[in-house]
């Protein structure tokens, strides 16, 4: 275990206590007993959301790290696939519809449109294993996943309903229980085995693709690795938590000067990066002296952007 590694799960495990301990009200450490009436706030309400804040920034963590190190981009993100975009359409459509009632089916839904988008991604890329044409495609189902979820605000049939769907849109880790836990949990596993899976490759095409495929990587099958892994983490974080941004953007290029720019070396930091990041953000949001709580994903935007902005002027700079 490298340096950097420890000191990330140190900073994960002391943001998750943090997490337990904050809120509208602070709950201290020796009203954990289980004598206290209080420990119910920490096992039924905190801890599940604690958990699910390191599960969910995990995936989007260790998403956008993939996707950087496979478009060989700094700029990558896992919404750059569009696969965000479709689950979050699917996760809309539920609402839309009224399905939401049953607990699981929005889930169930976001889990569909991940699925989807994935099939149409495959469909129009092929298997060439070209990145730009593979980027394009993304940029396309993202602009068309997007244009129906505007269009499924525009067309709701209650206020009510508009509404639970901007709330998606922006995520959030309220009300979660430990059953959004168990849906998150597995999905982010399997997702996490096969982006480790990935790191020879991606590692190879650092050198440009002419030298992957000398190397003997197969790039088609790589990018096929790639989306699955990216469709599985993505699918999981906004069935569980809706839309949360920029967590795949930031948080590679956080880790990179602790782990290194090989691109296998920054997946596990980014995933643990991801993890303290999230907790961090949603014990905020809950600290916070506000009238109703603040959305995650809106916080998290108004972080992002600016970041964003100046990771641009960097790149900016480099160009001659």
């Amino acid at each position: 275990m490298t340096r950097s590694t420890l000191l990330l799960l140190l900073g994960c495990t002391g943001a998750a206590a943090l997490s337990l301990l904050s809120g509208k009200v602070w709950v201290p450490f020796d009203a954990w007993s289980a004598a206290d009436p209080r420990s119910l706030i920490i096992l039924e309400l905190r801890l599940p959301r604690t958990v699910l804040a390191l599960v969910v920034g995990a995936a989007l963590g260790l998403g956008g790290a993939v996707m950087q190190g496979f478009l060989r981009n700094p700029l990558a993100d896992p919404g750059l696939f569009g696969v965000s975009a479709g689950a979050a359409f699917g996760a809309v459509c539920a609402l839309f519809f009224g399905y939401a009632a049953q607990a699981w089916l929005l889930p169930a839904f976001a889990l569909a449109g991940a699925a989807a988008t994935v099939a149409l991604l495959a469909l129009v890329a092929g298997r060439s294993g070209s990145l730009v044409l593979f980027t394009l495609a993304g940029l396309i189902v993202t602009s068309v996943a997007g244009s129906l979820t505007a269009l499924a605000i525009s067309l709701a049939p209650t206020p009510f309903v508009s509404s639970a769907i901007l709330s998606w849109l922006n995520g959030a880790l309220t009300d979660r229980s430990w059953a959004d836990v168990e849906l998150a949990l597995p999905l982010t596993a399997f997702g996490a085995l096969l982006a480790a899976r990935t790191g020879p490759g991606l590692d190879a095409l650092a050198l440009g693709e002419d030298a992957a495929r000398s190397l003997g990587i197969d790039l088609g099958r790589l990018q096929r690795m790639v989306v699955a892994a990216t469709a599985l983490l993505v699918a999981a974080a906004v069935a569980s938590a809706g839309v949360i941004g920029f967590v795949g953007l930031m948080v590679p290029h956080l880790v990179r000067p602790l782990a290194g720019h090989r691109p296998s070396a920054v997946l596990w930091p980014s995933a643990l990066g991801g993890a303290l990041l999230l907790t961090v953000a949603d014990s905020l949001v809950r600290a916070l002296p506000t009238v109703t709580e603040l959305r995650l994903g809106i916080l998290l935007s108004l972080v992002g952007g600016p970041f964003f902005l100046v990771l641009l002027f960097r790149l900016r700079r480099r160009l001659p």
